[in-house]
């Protein structure tokens, strides 16, 4: 039986309904369930080019559509990452344990350098280090990921094991939960996932209910049903489809597909309407937070200070085991 669950998101300001499928959703699920810390990681965010200016803002939004998402601050602990120094405390002990051609096999730190040719730098390379120190400071044993994510937890489970031989049994192995939602993918080019970096490629838990109508309406299909294997854009409105709406409309629709009668205007104009009523409720706390930031801001304040709690100690075990007490105490 699990113990304790670890996942963090960037701040990369209104999350959109691929981060609420692939990550968020599961999140208030887990909470019921488990002793859980969910982290907004805004330290793996300065690993490429930001406006600092902006830093504020987009995790202040990130925190309010978690919040709004129905991330509950008396059910888990959620903070922000920087107010821990302790991750990058451990960070720096296990990029002594890193080795380092895992991390140069890492297939999404390949991806970055070839994004950010110019600017890639040795945060970007390390990245799954702190993902590593992330997790394993709170000695989280489950860690929701997707797949594109199990190559980096693997390298935390051997960060993990090499420590414990070294030093002595102080972290757990984590395992996996894969998150059962399927990868979302961009609305204008559905064979790039939904991202933030790809304009009109997505639809935001804060977005209107008209701009939710013209992002849907406006997605990539083909020119009809044919029999043959369903296009990409058809597949991944499906996917939609079996999210946000009712299992009788999914089945319906899916029918119609198979059969050679679709419209895709139909299926487009349901799946817009049932978006529309799932973000509504979502958008209502998030005005109501946003009116109140001195709340949220308290929200993190109380969950950072939760987190650092348990942070400390595992520093402590740490620096005992590795012999970098204080003048011998």
């Amino acid at each position: 039986m699990a113990r304790r669950v670890f996942s963090g998101i960037q701040p990369t300001g209104a999350i959109h309904i691929g981060n609420y499928l692939g990550a968020v959703r599961n999140w208030a699920r887990l909470q019921d369930q488990i002793d859980s810390y969910f982290c907004i990681v805004d330290y793996h965010a300065v690993t490429i080019p930001y406006d600092p200016r902006e830093m504020p803002t987009r995790v202040f939004e990130a925190a309010v559509d978690l919040l709004a998402s129905g991330i509950d601050p008396q059910k888990c602990t959620f903070f922000i990452q920087s107010y821990v120094p302790e991750h990058t405390e451990l960070c720096w002990i296990f990029n002594s344990f890193a080795p380092l051609g895992a991390l140069e096999r890492m297939t999404q730190f390949k991806e970055k350098r070839d994004q950010f040719r110019e600017s890639v730098n040795a945060g970007l390379f390390t990245y799954p280090v702190l993902q590593a120190a992330d997790i394993l400071l709170y000695k989280a044993d489950l860690v929701p990921v997707g797949e594109d994510q199990l190559q980096h937890l693997e390298l935390c489970r051997d960060i993990a094991r090499r420590f414990n031989y070294r030093f002595g049994a102080a972290f757990p192995e984590p395992e996996a939960e894969l998150t059962p939602a399927a990868r979302i993918m961009a609305l204008n080019d559905p064979t790039r996932k939904m991202s933030k970096s790809i304009p009109g490629s997505y639809v935001n838990l804060s977005d209107s209910d008209d701009a939710i109508r013209r992002a849907i309406r406006t997605a990539v299909t083909d020119v009809g049903p044919r029999g043959a294997e369903m296009s990409s854009g058809v597949a991944n409105l499906f996917t939609l489809l079996a999210a946000f709406s009712a299992p009788e409309t999914m089945a319906r629709f899916r029918n119609e597909y198979d059969a050679g009668t679709l419209r895709y205007v139909d299926l487009k104009n349901q799946l817009a309407e049932d978006l529309v009523r799932a973000i509504a409720p979502i958008r209502a706390r998030r005005e109501e937070l946003m009116a109140h930031p001195e709340r949220v801001w308290q929200i993190m304040d109380a969950g950072a200070e939760r987190a650092r709690a348990i942070a400390v100690q595992t520093m402590a075990e740490v620096r005992e085991k590795m012999g970098l007490r204080r003048g011998g105490r």
